[in-house]
């Protein structure tokens, strides 16, 4: 798995031209408890692009692999992405949404979906 997603960042970053408004890696951990107790850790690592909406907003799309490391448990590399917008609706007013996913190491288990809207207001 590691070898594809080497191999998607090198085909990336050696084709972008004019037509990526502005690559980039990403490299996130979002980790988990429960009151005290730890759950484990998912840390992405995606490379993507960035552009803008004209003087609408901007845009972003990532991909790549999510290495999954469980409290006591196997660590597991899966397919894993995101897509987002954000859009200026007044001078002080802004709203943004993400669509993400990520993959199973387990065949019989669905991918994870997940999304979220916001608004942002700036004094």
């Amino acid at each position: 798995m590691f070898k594809s997603v080497f191999a998607a960042t090198a085909v990336l970053f050696t084709s972008a031209g004019a037509a990526l408004a502005g690559p980039y890696v990403n490299v996130e951990t979002n980790a988990g408890w429960t009151g005290s107790e730890y759950n484990g850790a998912g840390t992405d690592l995606h490379v993507g692009y960035e552009g803008a909406l004209g003087d609408a907003g901007s845009y972003y799309v990532q991909g790549g692999a999510t290495v999954l490391t469980p409290d006591g448990g196997d660590a597991d590399t899966v397919p894993s992405g995101k897509a987002g917008l954000g859009l200026g609706l007044t001078e002080n007013l802004s709203g943004y949404g993400e669509v993400s996913f990520v993959g199973s190491g387990d065949e019989d288990l669905d991918r994870g979906y997940a999304g979220k809207l916001g608004v942002k207001y700036n004094f």
